[in-house]
């Protein structure tokens, strides 16, 4: 995550907590991914991980621990604690502790390195604080993983080995008759860019592609408390995507596409976590900023006149 994109995350945080009328006086926040390579760094195979259990813990001069707050990350693997006051946090440490009972990932085996808050901002008796992003592990890594930044030397010939005999040719092996076909595997996300309209995410054929979130799935789940004031608790992510004729249900449509499309494609224009902060920011504002935002997830949506629709029919 970028500086700006950072202070636009800021921003968002604030106004949240604003309109809900919390009175904390320091935010501290941060994303937890699955390293499914297990090198300690983000690639290209990392996702958000949902239901991680963070620990934020502050040690003083002798090391003593004199805080600890522990929080769980949510859908789209964010998380925030909040402190009353401003406490000094910075000889705190955040790290990942395990997954939580909710977790359904499979990767809160192991975590990688603890990451120290860092502060954005000071303004009206309220501290942001970031930390970058911590790491969770899976028991082991992918398969399809580089294995070339660990190579296993080769072994050492010993001095005054005795020498080697050439072995005769082996007779080839006769041919095997064919291996039955595997079973079709569910679509893996693209890693090329792919934007599919909200059209598509409507047929049954391409129901294969819904990850993340299901069909289900509440708006007031995917996007937060202030979608659920604007649209209800009710509605869910599949009857969002029929809405038509005001710039609110056109909104919502496009908000909805845009989040299935970030979940398929590591390319598409907006990170999963981008399209919620949109979303609420639009919502917040007046209808002109909701139309706009609409128009923006819309060419988004469409490829923006350069990039396809990749799906291909669900077995």
């Amino acid at each position: 995550m970028d500086l700006a994109e950072k202070l636009f995350f800021a921003a968002f945080l604030i106004l949240s907590v604003a309109i809900d009328g919390m009175q904390a006086d320091t935010m501290v926040t941060g994303t937890v991914f699955c390293d499914q390579c297990k090198d300690g760094q983000r690639s290209l195979f990392d996702y958000p991980v949902n239901g991680a259990k963070v620990i934020l813990s502050c040690a003083d001069s002798n090391g003593q621990i004199t805080m600890s707050r522990e929080e769980t990350t949510n859908w789209f693997g964010s998380y925030t604690m909040r402190f009353n006051g401003a406490p000094d946090l910075s000889g705190c440490s955040a790290h990942v502790s395990g997954s939580g009972e909710g977790s359904t990932t499979g990767c809160g085996e192991g975590a990688g390195p603890s990451q120290n808050p860092k502060l954005m901002f000071r303004m009206f008796d309220m501290e942001m604080y970031t930390v970058d992003s911590l790491l969770a592990q899976p028991a082991q890594p992918m398969q399809y993983c580089s294995t070339s930044s660990n190579p296993v030397p080769a072994p050492d010939t010993p001095p005054n080995s005795p020498p080697h005999f050439k072995l005769p040719p082996v007779p080839p092996l006769p041919s095997l008759p064919p291996l039955p076909s595997l079973p079709p595997l569910p679509p893996v996300i693209f890693a090329e860019a792919s934007a599919c309209p909200s059209e598509k995410w409507t047929l049954p054929e391409y129901k294969c592609y819904w990850r993340g979130v299901n069909r289900d799935t509440k708006v007031a789940v995917a996007f937060g408390m202030v979608a659920a004031r604007r649209y209800g608790t009710d509605i869910t992510l599949w009857h969002g995507l029929q809405g038509r004729g005001d710039p609110y249900r056109t909104l919502l449509r496009e908000g909805i596409t845009a989040l299935l499309n970030s979940y398929n494609s590591f390319q598409f224009s907006y990170h999963p976590l981008g399209v919620v902060q949109h979303m609420n920011l639009a919502l917040m504002g007046t209808t002109r900023s909701v139309l706009h935002t609409a128009l923006r997830f819309k060419r988004a949506n469409s490829g923006a006149g350069n990039v396809t629709c990749k799906f291909t029919t669900c077995k």
